[in-house]
């Protein structure tokens, strides 16, 4: 025992030691580095990941120290960036060099050894799994295919709210008008969308819905508040050592459980190929197809990433940006009228809003894009690794150094938008290319490859939400508007409205019932 303590504070000793001449022999090789607040002795900055939320500790610290300063979390160079030219020269100038990804907990244990679209190295099997994406999952001619999921989903939410505001007790006190609490409907929503198409499969409300898929959705929903570049134990290995917080416990069990979830889905739908006359058309069933032809690629841990990366990135995303419009929408009753406008102006009278009229309601898009702007679903885009020495803003970046971009701080600064704080979706009227000042699905080669799909499942349910039903708050206080820690900035206080059914749902409704 006494050995035991005595190995491993003398091997703590000499981690320290060679950790400072390490930091020494970095900071006389390279003196044009950029500004950095003052680090504690082998922590670092590691501090400042304590400070929620993230994206503004950060902000508050380029303002003091520039568009472009570092850090050190632990043993880990890192440099945040804060204004459009930097994230340009990081996403575009230099986007190869920067198209690594960090190796982080949560990558490990749920991200199958780093080796998913959205955590692997850059290299011929991240270029495989982007070709994959964009061709065989993301692409148009597959979005058309399942666009009769997205509208029989979004009906079904409509017929909720519907329910809801047809209740007797609602209509004698408050006119009609029904109090709803929409981040569940929303969650249930993108959830129900995704699992239908990737298996075919409704998990909320239908025959095959139950207790299965709502604990799925909590494992997303806890894997999202671990994930990203704040966990303490990424950075210095002493902590993960110790299990700093329990961190990688938790990780090996989302990890599990996941897996099994999702090998589960696979199983499934190899079994109903093989008993029915035809296969599904599910995004499972058709990466199963191409893994007959090349069984040594398209492996069940492969088409596990793949599955992890659309349900990750298309559920609770969209969801926290349904919510936060809604909000930004009844703080801004002008707004919301001005869109119900444009609506019936483009439309027939008892014309439901559809998927192919989004190209003609821009102002609904500008809405998406200013909600997008101030409450992006990635403050902080997820952070990229550098694989060699390289300049960002004349300073000089060393090779493994990890970038943080700031997209929430970029997206308000006042020397590119003007009133930034504001919520102001006229400001995109003019149509013009916001390059770097606007980048709420990332830049460059490890952008995000859903975006298509995030527009029409977004711009098609704001726009019925609001075609569909009168929208009020639920007294005279304005939506709180606070952000709340996580990976998707969820809001503190989950958004509840009162909300009536506009004539147009039930003639649009009964009429389609009747053809």
């Amino acid at each position: 025992m006494e050995f035991s303590l005595l190995y491993s504070s003398l091997s703590l000793v000499i981690f320290l030691v060679a950790f400072k001449l390490f930091l020494q022999i970095r900071s006389s090789n390279h003196k044009n580095h950029p500004p950095s607040p003052r680090a504690l002795p082998i922590l670092g900055h590691l501090h400042l990941l304590n400070k929620e939320p993230l994206h503004r500790t950060l902000h508050a610290l380029s303002e003091k120290y520039g568009s472009v300063f570092s850090l050190q979390f632990g043993s880990r160079n890192v440099i945040v960036v804060s204004s459009p030219s930097a994230a340009e020269e990081c996403l575009n100038k230099n986007d190869i060099v920067f198209a690594n990804r960090p190796r982080l907990i949560m990558g490990k244990y749920i991200g199958y050894n780093s080796t998913i679209l959205v955590s692997s190295s850059y290299g011929d099997h991240w270029r495989n799994l982007r070709r994959i994406s964009a061709v065989e999952i993301f692409s148009s001619s597959r979005l058309n295919m399942f666009l009769g999921i997205r509208r029989e989903e979004i009906k079904i939410l409509l017929e909720k709210l519907v329910s809801k505001s047809v209740e007797p007790p609602m209509i004698s006190s408050n006119g009609g008008f029904a109090k709803v609490e929409l981040r569940p409907m929303f969650s249930e929503l993108l959830f129900n969308i995704v699992m239908r198409m990737v298996t075919g499969k409704r998990y909320y409300g239908g025959k095959d819905g139950g207790e299965e898929g709502k604990e799925f959705r909590e494992l997303i929903e806890e894997m999202f508040e671990y994930a990203g570049a704040s966990n303490p134990a990424d950075f210095l290995p002493i902590l993960k050592w110790f299990d700093y917080q329990g961190l990688v416990k938790r990780a090996v069990s989302i990890g599990k459980k996941m897996d099994s979830f999702l090998q589960g889905l696979i199983d499934e739908q190899r079994n109903a190929a093989a008993t029915a006359e035809e296969s599904r058309n599910t995004m499972i069933s058709h990466l199963l197809v191409l893994q007959q032809s090349q069984p040594d690629y398209y492996t069940d841990e492969i088409i596990k990433g793949l599955v992890t990366v659309i349900l990750l990135g298309a559920t609770d995303t969209s969801a926290v940006t349904l919510e936060w419009t809604m909000s930004n929408l009844l703080n801004h009753p002008s707004v919301l009228k001005k869109a119900g406008a444009e609506i019936e102006s483009v439309l027939d009278p008892d014309q439901l809003m559809d998927e192919p009229d989004l190209s003609k309601l821009h102002y609904l898009q500008n809405i998406i894009l200013e909600t997008l702007r101030l409450y992006p679903t990635g403050p902080l885009l997820i952070p990229h690794l550098s694989s060699d020495d390289c300049t960002v803003e004349g300073y000089h970046i060393p090779g493994d150094t990890m970038l943080i971009v700031n997209a929430w701080a970029i997206q308000r600064d006042p020397k590119y938008w003007d009133d930034p704080t504001s919520f102001k979706p006229e400001r995109f009227e003019s149509g013009e290319s916001m390059g770097y000042k606007l980048m709420p699905f990332g830049r460059g080669r490890r952008a995000c490859p859903g975006e298509g799909m995030a527009q029409r499942v977004l711009g098609l349910t704001l726009g019925l939400l609001i075609q569909c039903f009168d929208w009020t708050r639920v007294d005279d206080k304005e939506v709180d508007m606070r952000d709340g820690k996580g990976l998707t900035m969820p809001r503190v206080v989950p958004l509840e409205a009162m909300c009536k059914a506009r004539p147009i749902f039930n003639k649009a409704f009964s009429k389609a019932a009747a053809a």
